[in-house]
């Protein structure tokens, strides 16, 4: 970030934004007790800056038929590069996000398939590339995400 600090009115916007991003600026003008016209220029200034990268929706993806998630570990040969270990996986319209971590695995892998046979299917695609040596899947039961408020934010 190139301009001036986050303030708590800043944090509190974005804790509005990432609650519901379709909110008004009338709503969150009354919220953090500005102006719509402050916490417009706000906004902008915060998309300047790219603290604010986007919008986006939340999707129920069980009621779109792909509602089986789970992360698979990832150990590729030691002479693998980094951007080969995304390409390997990003290709796949099952794999959700890709963490290259340090550590025993050299991956993490959040999947999201139809079912257990595709989760199969899937992870047979994966094995069949020439630079994993090694996976090991965890089923998701259910989750929660720290997603929806920033860190510190008063919320009322």
């Amino acid at each position: 970030m190139t301009g001036e600090p986050l303030d708590a009115t800043d944090r509190e916007i974005l804790a509005l934004l990432r609650e519901d991003a379709r909110r008004t600026l009338s709503d969150i003008a009354t919220r953090v007790t500005l102006s719509t016209a402050a916490v417009k220029r706000r906004i902008d200034r915060l998309q300047q800056e790219g603290v604010i990268v986007g919008f986006t929706v939340q999707v129920d993806h069980a009621k779109l038929g792909w509602g089986v998630e789970a992360f698979t570990q990832l150990r590729f040969f030691g002479t693998t590069h980094v951007d080969e270990i995304v390409r390997t996986t990003t290709r796949m319209p099952e794999a959700q996000a890709v963490f290259t971590i340090a550590g025993d695995t050299d991956a993490l892998v959040w999947l999201r398939v139809r079912d257990m046979r595709h989760l199969q299917d899937t992870l047979d695609e994966l094995r069949r590339s020439h630079h994993i040596t090694s996976t090991k899947t965890l089923m998701v039961l259910d989750s929660w995400t720290r997603g929806q408020q920033w860190p510190g934010a008063s919320r009322t």
